[in-house]
């Protein structure tokens, strides 16, 4: 009975992979996975199954092994063991198979329409996007703006209907799209763009526009770039002045991948070569005018050779463009490939070597003190028989009656603890989301969407820990120190945020947030996370608190003089090195994915590099507190959320150094836009490295004092 079983498992193995179901793969040159669904032409792996094909299949081996039960005795038990687990299975109806990211994919037959929609202008030297009806192009008869989430509107995403009609594999030359006549005004918004390098930003199929650009150096000797420059400067032949010219030609190749037993076919590249042109006609224009530069009758097709459109006031722009249909191998599920491909992964393994080498070094340095030196103290020091002796004794160990005194302004301490925890939460639950690939670039906007919602809901772990730390310093004002959680980082942050987002509506940019979207975001604030940091608040502070594991005394003990390389001070910006060393080349990466409009994807790498981090922050943290307290120093509290917490003027500092030397920034308004949000970047990053520095520390003092043997 278990071969026929067997056999006929195996066949609807064979029947299912030529079914759509569900693939699970690796993306290029990432740790992180990607779910997706893989088409119903594509081979799918083993492990690949619908669902809904799923459950029919397990029905029909679960008739066929009862049949077969009942003409032979059943003496096997694995097979009477495999009876209920098949018919639990079989009882799933309500599940259905779900795509991730973005969007399940879309099936196009022959002839059917496809819809363009056009996104934002971009620049790298303005980082201020604009509507791309901003500029004077080609309009439908209504414009419509597509649906967008929060992130979408906050990032400067304008998604809406375009001009261009295409037809699944109907190849089209030199089509029309429309005339224009250039005044002063167009003229002069047009030349302002070219000379800002704007890019057009269009998407097909959720599938954004690329510019193939072959590069003989590299391994891959093809890269894309998102968009097409609106124009470019140049000069004609002999001639020294430079004139701006515009790309009013552009020849789109859409890529599919057919079926070849439905002929249904899926979209799964969208690429253009723009062109300018300056296009030629007989008599007057009108609808139907023909061109003698481009015509697809006499199959002549625009080539660079062509003389270029020069922007002139007083003349016209004849704007037009075909489109060409490739078939091709690569699958749906691996279409994002070539956007997501990079060939520097052996930089981001470099840099996890790097930051292990320093965990490794720093690890090394805990365990001598928590091993070797700890561990002789405290045994020695628990054997010593009277007070005398241990009066004689030195370092941490006479501290022990101060060590857990209250530090001044302790209520600020518990807000920024109870803010760390806050994005603690948010940075982990994001990171696991994205490496499973439910953030990745395809969902657009999904990342900080994501990263929002989760900030609002993880308001009730702020207020538990605040409050809970502030009873364990005696307070009893719970709810002043939970309100001072829930609006003192928020506050801040939106102060800098209203005033940077003042400077680009001043600019008429795309990227300012509409007045609902501000609504909505107060709204999070203010209706979400306040009332969880108010409701996390109280449950902190009605769990009891930690007990000391030593008596405070009442009078505080001197402290006495230290030496120059204990300064508060010196310690706290040594402190602050190594965990922003382990950190600054995939900030590199980052800070180029934001600020340069690349895709980034390497979350894999980053929940590594996060992980080192954290390892990195507590143990410098307890390495210096160590240090502090073998000085007789108590006063640790501030200073253990400092040390690692330093490590954010450092990436500011770094912020600044890639501006002057990555970025072409020349405007002042683009110029503090980017420091402001680098400021609150670094703002954000001080609250969680000094929260995860204060608990290693924290947790550190609790032990070593809590092993000694004090009356």
């Amino acid at each position: 009975m278990r071969t026929h079983v067997t056999r006929r498992i195996n066949h609807h193995k064979r029947t299912v992979s030529e079914q759509r179901g569900t693939e699970i793969r690796f993306p290029p040159a990432s740790l992180g996975f990607w779910w997706s669904s893989s088409s119903p032409y594509n081979t799918p792996p083993k492990r690949s199954l619908s669902v809904s094909k799923l459950k029919i299949i397990i029905k029909d081996s679960f008739s066929t092994i009862i049949m077969e039960s009942q003409s032979r005795s059943i003496h096997n038990k694995r097979s009477t063991a495999m009876i209920p687990a098949l018919l639990f299975l079989s009882l799933i109806h309500g599940v259905h198979c779900f795509y991730l990211p973005g969007v399940a994919p879309e099936d196009f037959q022959k002839g059917d329409p496809l819809k363009v929609k056009v996104n934002k202008l971009t620049s790298v030297k303005t980082q201020l996007p604009y509507s791309y009806y901003s500029l004077p192009f080609c309009t439908p008869e209504k414009i419509v703006d597509s649906a967008e989430n929060l992130g979408e509107v906050l990032r400067g995403d304008r998604i809406e209907n375009s001009p261009y009609a295409f037809t699944m594999q109907e190849p089209q030359l030199c089509t029309v799209l429309c005339r224009i006549m250039i005044d002063a005004k167009t003229a002069k918004q047009f030349k302002v763009k070219i000379d800002d390098e704007y890019r057009v930003n269009m998407i097909l199929d959720n599938l954004p526009l690329v510019v193939p650009i072959k590069r003989l150096d590299q391994a891959s000797n093809t890269v894309y770039q998102l968009g097409y420059h609106i124009g470019l400067k140049g000069q004609y032949a002999g001639n020294k002045e430079e004139k701006y010219f515009i790309h009013n030609h552009l020849a789109f190749t859409v890529k599919y991948h057919r079926d070849l037993r439905t002929g249904s076919s899926r979209i799964v590249g969208f690429e253009v070569k723009p062109y300018s042109i300056k296009h030629e006609y007989e008599g007057k224009w009108s609808e139907k005018t023909r061109l003698t530069t481009c015509d697809p009758h006499a199959k002549r097709t625009v080539v660079n050779s062509n003389t270029p459109l020069e922007v002139e006031v007083n003349k016209e722009i004849i704007f037009s463009y075909d489109v060409e249909y490739q078939e091709s191998d690569v699958k749906w599920a691996s279409r994002w490939d070539s956007y997501l491909l990079m060939s520097d992964d052996q930089i981001h393994w470099f840099s996890i070597v790097n930051s292990l080498m320093i965990v490794l070094f720093l690890t090394g340095m805990v365990a001598m003190i928590m091993l070797r030196t700890l561990y002789r103290d405290i045994s020695k020091y628990n054997e010593l028989e009277t007070q005398e002796e241990a009066l004689e004794e030195t370092g941490w160990k006479l501290v022990h009656g101060d060590v857990f005194r209250p530090p001044s302004n302790s209520d600020l301490l518990c807000v920024y603890v109870g803010t760390g925890v806050q994005f603690l939460g948010m940075v982990l639950v994001t990171m696991i989301f994205a490496v499973l690939g439910f953030l990745s670039p395809s969902n657009r906007g999904g990342l900080m969407t994501a990263m929002l919602l989760l900030w609002v809901s993880m308001g009730i772990f702020a207020g538990y820990a605040s409050t809970n730390l502030y009873k364990m310093f005696k307070g009893a004002e719970w709810k002043k120190i939970a309100a001072k959680t829930a609006f003192m980082f928020p506050a801040i942050v939106f102060v800098i945020f209203f005033v940077l987002n003042a400077l680009i509506w001043g600019q008429k940019s795309s990227g300012a947030v509409p007045f609902g979207t501000m609504f909505a975001l107060v709204f999070l604030w203010f209706g979400i996370s306040v009332p969880l940091v108010i409701v996390g608040g109280y449950v902190g502070f009605k769990k009891p608190a930690m007990e000391d594991p030593v008596k405070t005394n009442k009078i505080p003990r001197q402290i006495p003089e230290q030496a120059w390389y204990m300064n508060p001070i010196f310690s706290i910006l040594i402190g602050g090195i190594l965990p922003f060393g382990a950190v600054f080349i995939e900030l590199f990466f980052i800070l180029t994915s934001i600020w340069l409009n690349q895709f980034y994807y390497m979350f894999g790498f980053l929940l590594l590099v996060f992980i080192i981090l954290l390892i990195t922050c507590a143990e410098i943290t307890i390495v210096l507190c160590y240090f502090q307290l073998c000085s007789e120093d108590y006063k640790w509290w501030w200073r253990s959320y400092l040390t690692s917490g330093s490590s954010a003027l450092y990436l500011f500092l770094y912020a600044a150094f890639y501006f002057f030397t990555k970025l072409e920034i020349t405007k002042l308004v683009s110029g503090i836009l980017y420091f402001g949000y680098m400021l609150i970047a670094s703002y954000a990053f001080f609250v969680l490295t000094g929260t995860i520095g204060f608990y290693a520390c924290f947790c550190f003092t609790r032990l070593i004092y809590s092993s000694l043997k004090i009356d």
